[in-house]
């Protein structure tokens, strides 16, 4: 039965999480840099952790990439005899305000205006010593890929901006942070992963750090763009709960939260991008309306699993390239970092 069960969680995994795009040629597949090397530094005070037992939220592509993990998963199950990680203990509130009425979050910008919440956010970051040249992605394999921004680290670049030329400020100043893996996006991840110290990298996170902890220890960004649910949809009762705090401990570190939509409806009544939108709303924090950027594309911008972004280059003065989410997805992503920073800082780029 155990056996069973394992070889279901694979082949479920190869729809869910997979990111390698079967309509990719290798003629035009990107090239992504090498990895960064980040060196660890102290210990966080502070680890934010899921309101589940790990087990649960175990990402599935973590089963399909070796033999050994398989074989892991086949062993008796053991104690661990580390200490459990501090529970972490928010200090931010939502406001009370309205909920959104149903269905209005489709309707809502794919580009945020930013609020008095952001700027207080970003000025407490700043004090804290958080860079404010710096982002990290949060997510699962749609922001991990290295189509996801990273041509925007390129130099020559691997982009055309076409009529979007004010947008090459931005990319100006997040230099290094686009092409960066995070240590908070992996494919499988959920918001339990990103919250679950088993899944933290052992090479650069600390013993019972977790991965949104040690990614914001070691980067210190000013922005998180949080892009998650896809592989909530076996879980989504605990979405909501574990996104809170998400969304709270990125708060408290001074970092500004950027709560995105995604494209999918594989839960199949869009709950979980209405879950993402109301909480936006509530924690009165931006809110990037992916969802809404891709309705107007073929199949909504998703490949026939009707899971994963359809893909082009980054040209956005390309008609063919636009009629695809990934571009779509990039473009509007430095639309939003350009409008929150802006936002936040009311000032022009240095």
């Amino acid at each position: 039965m155990k056996i069973a069960r394992i070889f279901a969680l694979v082949l479920l995994s190869g729809l869910l999480v997979g990111c390698a795009n079967p309509f990719q040629s290798s003629a035009n597949s990107p090239t992504a840099p090498p990895a960064e090397t980040v060196q660890p530094k102290a210990s966080a005070t502070n680890t934010p952790t899921a309101t589940v037992p790990s087990a649960t939220h175990t990402p599935l592509a973590q089963l399909f990439i070796t033999l050994p993990v398989l074989a892991s998963a086949l062993a008796p199950t053991l104690t661990p005899t580390a200490a459990a990680p501090t529970p972490y203990a928010p200090t931010v509130t939502p406001t009370a305000a309205p909920t959104l009425e149903p269905d209005a979050w489709k309707s809502l910008p794919v580009i945020p205006t930013v609020s008095d919440t952001d700027r207080a956010i970003y000025a407490r970051g700043q004090k804290a010593g958080n860079n404010p040249a710096a982002f990290s992605k949060v997510g699962d394999c749609e922001s991990h890929t290295q189509w996801f921004l990273t041509d925007f680290d390129h130099n020559p670049p691997l982009y055309t901006l076409g009529p979007y030329t004010n947008l090459q400020a931005v990319i100006n100043y997040f230099q290094g942070s686009y092409g960066r893996t995070s240590l908070a996006s992996s494919p499988g991840f959920t918001a339990a992963s990103v919250l679950t110290p088993l899944w933290a990298d052992p090479k650069l996170c600390n013993r019972n750090e977790t991965p949104l902890s040690c990614e914001y220890r070691l980067q210190r960004p000013s922005f998180a763009l949080i892009m998650l649910g896809t592989n909530d949809v076996p879980h989504i009762d605990q979405f909501e709960p574990n996104m809170r705090t998400i969304i709270e401990f990125t708060i408290d570190q001074g970092i500004v939260p950027i709560l995105a939509t995604k494209a999918d409806d594989l839960e199949g009544d869009n709950s979980i991008n209405a879950t993402i939108a109301e909480l936006a709303h509530e924690y009165d924090i931006p809110l990037w309306n992916f969802w809404r950027a891709v309705q107007d594309l073929p199949n909504g911008g998703l490949q026939s699993d009707s899971a994963h972004l359809t893909f082009g280059t980054n040209h956005f003065d390309s008609a063919a390239s636009m009629q695809e989410a990934w571009p779509v997805r990039n473009l509007t992503a430095l639309q939003v970092l350009d409008a929150v920073w802006s936002g936040v800082t009311e000032k022009p780029y240095p």
